[in-house]
């Protein structure tokens, strides 16, 4: 094949291509219906709908007295052109078809007209009522469709007026065929215009919504491995207690016999290797976050007051300090404990001091001068908790807080077995509400039990405050 031959080849199928687009843009009966505003609801389809009957009456008018045409024929386009503008709003390209086409059955007519003598001076190929139910169309094709089919319909518009006024032609008539392509391009850009605007702006909700559900996962993952590192910081302390003990078992006890010795042993060297291991899964999660390698904020905070990460993990002992360092920041805090505190795993222990310390901090961050009243009560079935604060006295700085203190309460929580309710109070405070089971088992791990107690306790109003 010579290479004239492949060129003349390559055009035919780039035309080929070409056609077959058109005909799949502008051949085709899909529904694409023009939906309720916002804040308007059906108010443009109203609109729309008084467009059409007036462009309907206009062109029979129009047709009819100054056109020449027949009344039943004039009927028919005007309804035509105007039943386009409101079957545009179900389905814009055969309704712009619809259009075109009693555009040009009316051009037709009137020519036929003009050579007749009895339409002179009017305006052709666009009566001034079909053009403006032809530009509706086309507003609502360019809203509804993609840039490349308005483009098209307005391309075969333009060429279709050119045809009649260009090369067909009449005589003693008013031309309206470059007004008419020059506004039908103004709509076709308009149109365009503001559905793109529209589509971005979906696309930015899309992506803000993205976003936020993004940093409640990484906020989500993040407390979930603080809390892993904490109660794995909690089993490894126990693991080397059990380790330890075995190692000296033996030299408690005169002669003890080589069964014993190996026994111990056993189990020195698996508390060993558990050990070993736990370490390794904690070196994991510390290395998954740049502010976990042991001297960032949250190791800080993980380390409580004054200490290091690696120091032993706080407990509901050290609460009275917690109350101390924050009474100090300025909140006026009032502590009531109910019950004997019986012994708690530590697992309960690190979570209970960590939902009060995180519920202080929020108190400190939004309710600047509230007061804060702290209920620690010891049920036989586990720890109840309830932080309350008063309604603020002077506004609350910017904080520069991820919001998702809640979350990591309820993660810890939950990871017990236990709840926790976050509510305004009547008197425009807030309180957080937890309760623990005292064995620190999840919902699988343990027996069926009533609900927790201290449940009328949860919305509490702040009235003793």
């Amino acid at each position: 094949m010579s290479r004239l031959d492949r060129v003349t080849t390559t055009g035919v199928e780039r035309v080929r291509r070409w056609l077959r687009t058109l005909r799949e843009d502008l051949c085709t009966m899909r529904a694409d219906p023009l939906p309720p505003f916002v804040w308007l609801r059906w108010f443009p389809h109203g609109v729309l709908f008084l467009v059409a009957f007036g462009v309907t009456f206009g062109a029979v008018a129009q047709l009819a007295n100054d056109g020449g045409v027949g009344p039943q024929l004039a009927f028919l386009i005007g309804l035509a052109q105007g039943g386009a503008v409101a079957f545009a709003l179900w389905r814009p390209v055969p309704a712009w078809w619809l259009s075109t086409a009693g555009t040009l059955v009316g051009a037709v007519e009137v020519h036929r007209q003009l050579l007749a003598g009895g339409a002179q001076g009017f305006t052709w190929p666009w009566s001034s009522a079909g053009l403006i139910g032809h530009l509706a169309v086309l507003l609502l094709l360019a809203l509804r469709m993609r840039t490349r089919v308005s483009v098209e319909a307005l391309a075969v518009t333009a060429l279709l007026t050119y045809v009649l006024q260009g090369l067909w032609g009449g005589s003693d008539y008013t031309p309206t065929g470059l007004l008419a392509v020059i506004l039908c391009t103004v709509v076709v850009v308009l149109g365009s215009a503001l559905r793109g605007r529209r589509e971005a702006r979906a696309e930015l909700r899309q992506q803000t919504v993205l976003t936020a559900e993004e940093r409640a996962r990484r906020a989500l993952l993040e407390e979930r491995n603080r809390i892993a590192r904490e109660l794995h910081d909690v089993v490894a302390h126990h693991m080397s207690v059990i380790s330890i003990q075995a190692q000296v078992a033996p030299h408690l006890v005169k002669d003890p016999p080589e069964e014993l010795k190996e026994n111990l042993d056993g189990i020195r060297q698996n508390a060993l290797e558990a050990l070993t291991e736990l370490r390794r899964v904690l070196g994991v999660l510390r290395s998954e976050v740049p502010d976990d390698l042991g001297t960032g904020p949250q190791a800080r905070e993980a380390a409580g007051p004054g200490g290091t990460p690696d120091a032993p993990q706080p407990t509901l002992a050290r609460l009275s300090s917690l109350i101390d360092n924050t009474r100090a920041a300025g909140l006026e805090i009032r502590t009531d404990v109910l019950g004997d505190a019986p012994p708690y795993p530590p697992g309960v222990e690190l979570s209970a001091y960590r939902i009060v310390q995180e519920a202080l901090s929020n108190v400190l961050r939004h309710a600047p001068g509230a007061a804060v009243r702290i209920e620690v009560t010891h049920f036989p079935d586990g720890l109840y908790l309830s932080v309350t604060n008063s309604r603020p006295t002077r506004p609350a700085p910017a904080s520069p807080g991820t919001g998702h203190g809640l979350l990591g309460m309820r993660e810890r929580a939950s990871m017990l077995g236990g709840h926790v309710v976050a509510t305004p109070t009547l008197h425009g405070g807030f309180s957080v509400s937890a309760f623990l089971p005292r064995d620190g088992r999840a919902y699988g791990e343990q027996p069926e039990r009533p609900p927790f107690p201290g449940m009328d306790l949860i919305f509490p109003t702040g009235d003793a405050l």
